[in-house]
């Protein structure tokens, strides 16, 4: 019999959590899924259906895709009916971590969209060529000193998945300073953001003098929780 570590995640006991009404399996190899990240998902796939009326192939990219949960929403169109019956739709679905690609493949294939999704192991551009008309992200955004005051249970879940640096913004400014070579022109970037980021997270991308924060989506509790970015001209 597996012996359960105290603190330990009731998903990681039971081996699998629900995600815009699908099943995902979970594992110490990958974060799981919150539902306010399926906020990041409807966002996608409106933005999507917008940019798939203007192009001949829709091109996704999942930065930092853990599960695959926002990839496999998305192809799935439980949670994004915008992009359920696109069939010039293509998703590339990438992660540092060639366990949580595992993990995230396993899912794809549970949810029967495997054939629609390529799986890379990349730490976030490095290993990507071309250019997307969605780049959607989840990255780790946890501030350092934050962790002192984080759950035993989060605390369980992959360091690798949470950490983002001193102040938490690590991520953002690594990807906003790839966005010019990998975001087609009229395309967007969605991101995740964590508690009081947008106005930091804002400043990363206007910086670029290229592209800048045109929309935000708020959670459940009323908190900034997905923004949008986009070329300026």
């Amino acid at each position: 019999m597996k012996t359960i570590e105290p603190y330990t995640p009731i998903q990681y006991v039971i081996g699998k959590t629900e995600f815009c009404g699908l099943e995902f399996k979970v594992d110490e190899r990958v974060l799981i899924p919150r539902p306010e990240t399926e906020l990041l998902v409807e966002a996608a796939a409106e933005f999507a259906g917008l940019s798939a009326s203007k192009a001949d192939e829709l091109d996704i990219l999942d930065l930092c895709t853990g599960s695959g949960n926002i990839a496999i929403a998305l192809m799935a169109g439980k949670c994004a009916p915008l992009t359920k019956n696109l069939s010039n739709c293509r998703i590339i679905a990438s992660d540092i971590s060639p366990d949580a690609l595992e993990v995230a493949r396993r899912n794809a294939v549970r949810n029967g969209v495997y054939g629609g999704i390529e799986f890379v192991c990349s730490d976030l551009f490095t290993d990507i060529k071309g250019r997307f008309d969605i780049i959607v992200s989840n990255p780790p955004y946890i501030a350092k000193h934050e962790f002192l005051t984080l759950q035993e249970e989060v605390l369980r879940e992959p360091r690798i998945a949470l950490d983002g640096g001193a102040d938490g913004l690590d991520f953002y400014r690594r990807i906003a300073a790839s966005l010019p070579k990998h975001l087609k022109r009229g395309g967007y970037a969605l991101m995740e953001i964590g508690y009081g980021q947008r106005a930091a997270v804002a400043d990363i991308i206007g910086k670029s003098g290229i592209f800048r924060l045109s929309g935000a989506r708020k959670d459940f509790n009323g908190i900034d929780r997905v923004i949008i970015a986009e070329w300026i001209n």
